[in-house]
């Protein structure tokens, strides 16, 4: 039996196809941090956070984030341009107790002038069986709702840097 855990989620940002794309292709780590980081005292780190809050108790984590691959092609089902990130994240500080999260980020056009963020993501729970109890109980909580915020963060980022590039 597997213990491969999933998660999806989306956002919108209201500019075009283009403008979000050449944003995440020219430099998605640093896209990635500059949207995550919650404070200016922070900005010498040079990793990205994740931010959750379960039960009233707020997490965060530093991670590194790895963009393995980039690819742009045609969707078959729709004849719209896709550009994919294959990412890869742990976390940056004792890495064996997270789970390292291998995930895409799929952009592409909903219309002239909104762009989607689709991110689909697997992740297995780190510490074996313990790891696999704490998932079921809280941990998937944790990694959805950060998961969630990250793409919310992305998205609001690359909605406000759009209408400064204007």
């Amino acid at each position: 039996m597997s213990n491969i855990c999933e998660i999806r989620c989306y956002d919108y940002v209201n500019h075009p196809y283009a403008m979000v794309r050449d944003a995440l292709t020219k430099d998605a780590p640093a896209l990635f941090q500059a949207a995550t980081k919650a404070a200016a005292t922070r900005a010498d780190s040079v990793a990205s956070e994740l931010h959750a809050g379960v039960g009233g108790i707020g997490i965060e984590a530093e991670i590194k984030i790895t963009v393995k691959n980039i690819e742009e092609k045609l969707s078959e089902a729709m004849s719209i341009p896709v550009t994919k990130l294959q990412l890869e994240w742990e976390a940056s500080t004792l890495p064996h107790l997270f789970p390292l999260m291998r995930a895409d980020i799929s952009i592409y056009p909903l219309t002239a002038t909104e762009t989607q963020l689709d991110f689909w993501g697997q992740y297995e729970p780190p510490l074996g069986a313990l790891g696999k109890a704490v998932n079921a109980v809280i941990g998937h909580r944790i990694a959805e709702a950060s998961v969630h915020r990250f793409v919310s963060d992305v998205a609001r980022h690359l909605r406000l840097s759009g209408k400064e590039s204007r």
